[in-house]
């Protein structure tokens, strides 16, 4: 049975008899499912809208993005510090699952843990049922990320109790590991974690596929450990792109083993990234449900490039865009794209193609006589520059992305495989999917984290569909993605300026447009409760309420209400 079919109406869950036949237990959980969800639709006064937070006394707590459907009750539960972990079906066996599990058990239980464990407390939640149907551990995009909550109480009516979460595949499970850690806190009175407003049964899944993040590496370098920690943040959210641009104009600082001078371009011998060290963050990311697009931004934004290899530049005084005379230049482009494509193994990859200006092509003698010979024009040879390298990546399996300047220019020569990347304003996405292109929406009036005047409701009612009615064409709308563009940004700052306003956007990427409320009443409290349990969890995520983002509070005052 798909999870993901049950979304369309808050209906009980279907059973299959083929599946009941075949897996008793799954049958039994099912069952028991149907049973608590009927007896939670009859008592529940909840259903659709998540407890009211009362920071005084503890009540809560608030889940962020929004679960697509829900209901909870009224009652407290107390999680057991020793909380186990049985798992079942083709995927319950995963290594991402129970590596999951661990990472969130020491944050639910950062405080209890050191408490002892012989106080002779009776829990009421002592295990947690983790069902994978599927065993696939390939992370690609469109995987399914629904999930299946359920909290109850085991007592001598219950034939099931604990905790169970049912996924269709791993990367479901990781979604429901969050949203289980974060409906439980420490209560520092009785030195236990509980488990408020329950029971709980939740059905979740995301609204777009592509919930991205854009880090850049080029214009200041981070560290490995830096990057972690965005991803790690990145998990919490549930955002599940990593858009890592490396390489821009001012530094190349990636190991490219078959043209091994290329990151004489990053800015000193310590700012550099081996190929072990993209796969190590590759793999980190996979093990949080994250997948990693790689971005090589041509024919623009490469002067960098030059410095291990200076026959790229058109002249020594004229640096960019890349010689499009030369046959070199792909050459090179081809054997960076072959080494990259071993480590990075997401079916999408991002080539550039923005804020290409072709006047050093044209004041070059070199570059001009190929122009004249070849008869085109600046224009032409951009286009022309554009699909060789789209040609270069579909060679090696992947869909190439595109920033907007490509669709503007010669929508109708871009391969029909190419995603365009909107940024420079709103309306773009629709006349690219009204072409029948995919696109991703980042408006940067909105969604550009670097401009740091943009307030955070700004970022939450920011909508992809925007002028898109059509429900085929919505279909095109991949999702989008936030920038965190370096220019200002460092290992100093990143964090800071990323959140909270990225989580707004994340709700809006995951969440059913038409569950959130107004931005006083039902928003801000709980975004500023996530911003509280993210610094909790130690992400230095920046004041809500900042007329300019990442500053520090303006005076003493609680976490929730700055």
């Amino acid at each position: 049975m798909s999870i993901s079919s049950q979304f369309s109406t808050l209906s009980l869950p279907k059973m299959s008899l083929t599946t009941c036949s075949s897996n008793p237990r799954s049958y039994l959980i099912r069952l028991v499912l149907q049973l608590f969800c009927a007896s939670l639709l009859v008592s529940s006064r909840n259903l659709g809208r998540l407890p009211y937070l009362q920071l005084n006394n503890g009540d809560g707590p608030y889940i962020w993005p929004l679960p697509w459907q829900y209901t909870s009750g009224n009652q407290t539960f107390t999680v057991d510090p020793k909380l186990s972990l049985v798992t079942s079906g083709n995927g319950g066996g995963s290594l991402i699952v129970s590596e999951a599990f661990d990472r969130y058990k020491r944050m639910i239980f950062e405080h209890a843990s050191s408490v002892s464990h012989s106080t002779g407390v009776d829990y009421d939640l002592t295990k947690l049922n983790v069902v994978v149907h599927s065993g696939n551990e390939e992370l690609q995009l469109g995987v399914d990320e629904s999930y299946t909550l359920m909290v109850a109480a085991g007592d001598k009516l219950s034939i099931i109790g604990q905790i169970t979460i049912e996924a269709n595949s791993i990367f479901g499970a990781l979604r429901g590991l969050e949203t289980l850690s974060q409906l439980c806190d420490f209560d520092y009175g009785t030195k236990t974690v509980k488990l408020h407003s329950a029971p709980w049964y939740i059905q979740d899944k995301p609204r777009f596929t592509y919930r991205g993040l854009l880090l850049d590496t080029s214009r200041h370098y981070l560290p490995l450990d830096t990057i972690k920690q965005v991803i790690e943040s990145m998990s919490y959210a549930k955002l599940n792109v990593l858009h890592w641009h490396i390489i821009d104009e001012e530094s190349f600082p990636l190991e490219v083993p078959t043209y091994p001078n290329l990151w004489k371009g990053a800015y000193t011998k310590w700012e550099r990234y081996t190929m072990d060290d993209a796969s190590e963050i590759v793999n980190f990311a996979k093990m949080r449900g994250i997948n990693v697009m790689a971005e090589v931004d041509v024919p623009g934004h490469a002067e960098s490039w030059g410095a291990g290899y200076p026959d790229l530049w058109p002249s020594p005084l004229c640096r960019e865009p890349l010689d499009v005379s030369k046959n070199f230049t792909f050459d090179l482009i081809s054997g960076l794209l072959a080494d990259m494509r071993k480590i990075f193994p997401f079916e999408l990859f991002h080539l550039g193609g923005d804020e290409v200006h072709t006047d050093c092509w044209s004041s070059t003698p070199h570059v001009k006589q190929w122009l004249q010979d070849h008869n085109m024009t600046g224009k032409d040879a951009y286009q022309y520059f554009v699909l060789r390298a789209q040609e270069i990546a579909i060679s090696l399996n992947w869909t190439p992305v595109n920033w907007e300047e490509t669709f503007n220019a010669f929508a109708t020569s871009l391969n029909p495989r190419t995603v365009v990347h909107n940024w420079l304003g709103s309306g773009v996405c629709p006349k690219a999917v009204a072409k029948g292109f995919r696109c991703i929406f980042s408006n940067q009036g909105v969604w550009y984290l670097d401009h740091l005047d943009v307030p955070w409701e700004s970022v939450y009612y920011a909508e992809p569909l925007e002028g898109i009615t059509d429900v085929s064409e919505q279909k095109l709308v991949l999702g989008g993605e936030v920038c965190m563009w370096g220019e200002t940004a460092d290992a100093s700052n990143v964090q800071q300026t990323i959140w909270p306003r990225a989580a707004a956007a994340a709700e809006r990427l995951w969440s059913n447009k038409e569950s959130s409320g107004n931005p006083r009443s039902s928003v801000l409290p709980r975004l500023e409760y996530f911003r509280c349990l993210l610094t909790r969890r130690g992400v230095p995520a920046a004041p809500v309420r900042n007329f300019y983002a990442r500053r520090p509070p303006g005076g003493p005052g609680s976490c929730y209400e700055q």
